[in-house]
């Protein structure tokens, strides 16, 4: 697991981005949030849900991979989930926020995906808050609000990016910079 003190440096990354020429745009993204409508989740993603196919996420996976380009991505709204799949060199990175039209329904889509990934849950500060579960082969997921970030990185090697990450630990990277961003601009 990625230590506490990388975590807060992750969520110090945001603060300072949103004050950064050319994200004006992504940093006054409001998160998701309860009062959603069901009819603005089937119009399209949230501007929250956007952000993990946005600039600043792409620019925060580049400097975690440490690579001068951003990947190429690919993007898609099916199903009320938002789907952002990072075209990377050694494979794909797949993000995905799951909108639902409150916390009770997104709490039990959270609960059976889980179980379905057979994910254990993370404890203590580095859920950072929320309800969170990781997987050891690549995969986490968060709930915030109304919902669900999944953040799957089985695609990739065992050893990811100049420092020699682990797939969970570089998915956990990933979610953790978004959702500080998502808290961030609340």
């Amino acid at each position: 697991m990625v230590s506490l003190a990388v975590a807060s440096l992750l969520l110090s990354g945001c603060a300072a981005a949103a004050g950064s020429t050319g994200r004006a745009e992504t940093a006054s993204a409001p998160p998701p949030s309860s009062s959603a409508s069901a009819a603005a989740q089937t119009a399209g993603p949230s501007e929250a849900s956007k952000m993990i196919c946005g600039q600043e996420t792409k620019d925060d996976i580049s400097s975690i991979l440490a690579v001068k380009q951003a990947p190429h991505t690919a993007d898609n709204w099916a199903d009320s989930t938002y789907t952002c799949t990072y075209h990377l060199a050694d494979g794909p990175l797949v993000i995905s926020v799951k909108e639902f039209p409150d916390p009770a329904t997104a709490r039990k889509y959270f609960d059976a995906l889980q179980g379905k990934l057979e994910a254990a849950p993370i404890r203590g500060l580095a859920n950072l808050g929320f309800p969170a579960a990781q997987t050891a082969d690549g995969s986490v997921i968060f709930l915030k609000d109304s919902s669900a970030l999944y953040v799957n990185a089985t695609g990739l090697p065992a050893a990811v990016g100049p420092q020699k990450v682990a797939p969970t630990d570089f998915a956990y990277q990933v979610a953790t910079t978004i959702l500080a961003c998502w808290k961030e601009h609340h």
